[in-house]
């Protein structure tokens, strides 16, 4: 039996698909389930119709996709946010509040599952964030996290050459005038 499949039906066939299957197969797990219907001259002409109005969507889909890109691709997202040591931020900036910033940025609604982050962002620093707009056009986002006050993550300085010196002992990390760690547990006793 001839049938177009209105469903994805794992291992068989995808949606739109026109196969010929068994007959008890179509008559007792497809059509029940509407997974498929009967390949007729009606319904084949039905879904040549969709699948041209799906290509005119996708081209014009496209072309928006080609035209958001290029505004993503110049304008850098910069996002605030309080910082402890060693430049970690006191939490994390996630796929939505980049999307958010982004969405901002250029005027229209950008998805956070489109973004590719793998795990939130925790110190400042400048990433460089994949953002899937359609199958086949993808665009870069450049994401600045700077601290509440502009600073941004210390550039890593060439080691400056100093002469190397001998490893601190107890008393030389006490403070000046302050008695040597021995003498003053002797002295609180």
């Amino acid at each position: 039996m001839k049938v177009v499949f209105l469903e994805n039906v794992p291992n068989v066939a995808r949606v739109g698909e026109v196969k010929e299957v068994a007959n008890g197969f179509a008559r007792n797990y497809l059509l029940p389930r509407r997974l498929a219907t009967l390949a007729t001259p009606g319904e084949l002409r039905r879904l040549e119709q969709e699948r041209q109005v799906a290509e005119r969507r996708a081209a014009r889909l496209g072309v928006q996709a080609h035209d958001l890109a290029a505004k993503i691709a110049g304008q850098p997202v910069v996002l605030k946010a309080r910082v402890g040591q060693q430049d970690r931020l006191y939490g994390s900036i996630t796929s939505q509040q980049i999307a958010e910033a982004l969405s901002h940025l250029v005027g229209q609604p950008i998805d956070r599952r489109h973004l590719d982050l793998d795990e939130p962002l925790r110190k400042l620093g400048t990433y460089r964030i994949p953002l899937h707009l359609t199958r086949d056009v993808t665009a870069t986002v450049t994401v600045i996290v700077e601290g509440p006050k502009g600073e941004r993550a210390a550039e890593a300085a060439p080691p400056e050459e100093a002469p190397a010196a001998a490893p601190a002992t107890g008393a030389e990390l006490a403070e000046p005038g302050a008695a040597p760690p021995e003498e003053a547990s002797a002295s609180q006793e």
